[in-house]
């Protein structure tokens, strides 16, 4: 397969290079790397290229750096600054979870979101949990499931997988629905001298409603937690999708 890989953490963690690196050494798949050059977690689906340009830099071969965001990067690459139109995008794998509500604020989210509007099967792959962080195992286990997760595609959404942070393996693959989370922090300010002030968000807590069948339920109970979510938001009683324009 023609893969697209993408990420919010930035082209040098290590959740995108170490997936990029054993998916290319499988000798199965041309693997294209389009990402931010910093870390942009938490960017959602902003575009830089609506303010005005970006700068994009050749790192390596069929590897690219950009100063935009995660949607930026698989825009440029879709508009013909990669020489093939993938098969797949996989966002990630991210530094800890995408669950819940976390996807409307996720960097990762966004660019398998943005991959999806233009009809191309998307993944936003998590590794869920806090450092050390297992890459042996999550990379291992996302590269030898890409095509079973790929069955699950549907036209007009992209596929959020949340892989639970531990040394084995998970216990299986469960199909979920993202859970309500609530994020419980502190406003800290600190004032300087020209009268502006400095604000940060201080012990950010996440509670979430963990019911039986949701994402972040499952993940605890260390399955992997697949949701099928749509790109955009649809009225209950509203007329059924179109099928995306093709790029």
């Amino acid at each position: 397969m023609n893969i697209l890989m993408t990420n919010d953490d930035g082209i040098d963690s290590d959740g995108l290079q170490k997936l990029a690196k054993l998916l290319r050494g499988s000798g199965k798949h041309r693997v294209f790397i389009f990402a931010p050059e910093t870390n942009r977690s938490g960017i959602s689906h902003a575009l830089a290229l609506i303010n005005g340009p970006v700068k994009v830099s050749a790192i390596e071969e069929d590897t690219w750096s950009c100063s935009g965001f995660p949607a930026d990067c698989i825009l440029l690459a879709l508009k013909g600054l990669i020489p093939i139109r993938p098969d797949i995008v996989i966002s990630g794998i991210n530094h800890g979870a995408n669950l819940g509500s976390d996807i409307i604020y996720s960097g990762t989210a966004s660019a398998a979101r943005q991959a999806s509007l233009s009809g191309i099967p998307a993944i936003a792959l998590s590794l869920a949990g806090k450092e050390p962080y297992n890459w042996d195992m999550a990379t291992s286990w996302s590269a030898e499931h890409l095509e079973e997760l790929l069955k699950y595609w549907k036209s007009d959404c992209f596929l959020n997988v949340n892989i639970p942070n531990k040394d084995e393996y998970p216990k299986g693959l469960e199909i979920t629905w993202p859970a309500q989370k609530r994020y419980v922090d502190s406003l800290e300010t600190m004032k300087v001298k020209n009268g502006s002030q400095w604000c940060f968000l201080e012990g950010v807590e996440e509670i979430a409603v963990s019911e039986a069948g949701s994402d972040c339920y499952t993940v605890s109970k260390d399955f992997v937690s697949l949701s099928v979510v749509l790109n955009f938001p649809a009225a209950l009683d509203g007329p059924p999708l179109k099928k995306p324009v093709e790029n």
